[in-house]
């Protein structure tokens, strides 16, 4: 297994800045996932890894060894990209087998490795089909094995799952995360798909325009996003934004809507001054939906209409017009979800609520959290 350092890797391509003095460590047996929108600097940073780029500036390490210099060849790791890159009129044996030639192992070496990784991954019935005859789903099987036969110190991937369709990519999605634990190599994923990379990932590096934004669990760039473009990237439905006025009012600490209403905060809010203007991000699963039939406020509640309904499965997304301008997304289960139109009073729970400067887009953290 390998750990991987990157010190102040930046890429240069003409005058398209593609990294800017990136730092990153990957830890040996990790598994990592690089997320971001296309364009953000996911593949140019596998590439490097892999030795099929060459920084403009910075060193790449491999467990305190440097290897910028070095060809792919010599760097013990294995690439599966996009397109499972197999030779399509060489048989699934051949295919697996064929790097093993390279390395001079011997007859009865390479016999045990393809059998044993095709074993491993269900596709011993295919060893001896051709490769141009496979599903793509099992062509990709075929690129892994062939990726693990060769036994890597560390796997990058490179979108590997994004060509197939829903339902193959989760289950391919339970199978790569099962294959990481029986083998227990470091693995660097590269994907767009938030939903991949929180469901696989040891931990998650989010990306934008060249830059690392947050690197950071699952949890933790879930519930405590660096800032307003990591919140908004991750998360689906999309998480609530909107504009409040922490105003005082006797011994009482309000969040005012400009579009009308206002609603209850804790009094230790204080500490960020009054009066004061911020962002508000609260994710849908969050926001609490109750009955108004005399259409009165309460303390910690704002009142609003639902205009439009969105059935998702067992639950069912609201549309919450407060106001004239504000929308807030509210996600109910199927049975406790209201009808169009029907007036109700939304609470919003100040322990699930993210504050973010308007300016910067910072996240405001918590008293005591690190």
């Amino acid at each position: 297994m390998a750990r991987i350092l990157l010190e102040g890797i930046s890429k240069r391509f003409g005058d398209t800045v593609a990294l800017k003095s990136l730092d990153l460590e990957v830890q040996e047996g990790e598994f990592l996932s690089l997320l971001g929108p296309s364009g953000c600097g996911k593949t140019t940073t596998l590439r490097i890894i892999a030795g099929l780029e060459r920084p403009t500036t910075g060193e790449v390490y491999f467990d305190d060894r440097p290897v910028t210099a070095l060809p792919p060849a010599e760097r013990r790791i294995a690439m599966v990209f996009q397109l499972n890159a197999l030779y399509p009129y060489m048989t699934v044996w051949e295919n697996i087998a064929f790097p093993l030639r390279a390395q001079r192992l011997s007859r009865g070496e390479i016999r045990r490795r393809v059998e044993s990784v095709a074993e491993m991954l269900g596709i011993s019935s295919l060893l001896g089909l051709p490769a141009a005859q496979v599903h793509a789903a099992d062509g990709q099987r075929v690129a892994i094995a062939k990726a693990i036969a060769s036994e890597p110190s560390a796997f990058l991937l490179d979108e590997p799952f994004s060509h197939l369709d829903a339902p193959m990519r989760a289950r391919m999605r339970a199978e790569l995360k099962h294959l990481h634990e029986t083998v227990g190599r470091t693995m660097l994923f590269v994907t767009h798909d938030q939903a991949e990379a929180l469901a696989l990932s040891d931990r998650i590096a989010v990306m934008r325009q060249g830059e690392l934004v947050q690197l950071g669990t699952p949890e933790e760039v879930f519930h405590r996003p660096t800032d307003r473009y990591v919140a908004e990237f991750i998360g689906t439905p999309p998480i609530n934004l909107f504009s409040v006025t922490l105003q005082a009012e006797g011994d009482r600490l309000w969040g005012v809507v400009p579009s009308g209403g206002r609603f209850r905060l804790p009094d230790s809010w204080r500490r960020l001054g009054l009066p004061i203007q911020v962002l508000l991000g609260i994710r849908p699963r969050r926001v609490r939906l109750h009955p108004s039939p005399a259409g009165t406020p309460g303390d910690r509640r704002l009142l609003g209409t639902v205009e439009v309904l969105e059935p998702m499965g067992r639950e069912r997304l609201h549309h919450v017009r407060v106001g004239e301008n504000l929308e807030v997304r509210a996600m109910l289960p199927q049975d406790r979800s209201f009808s169009e139109g029907s007036s109700v009073l939304l609470e919003l729970p100040p322990e699930h609520l993210l504050v973010f400067d308007p300016v910067s887009g910072r996240r405001i953290e918590e008293k005591g959290e690190r």
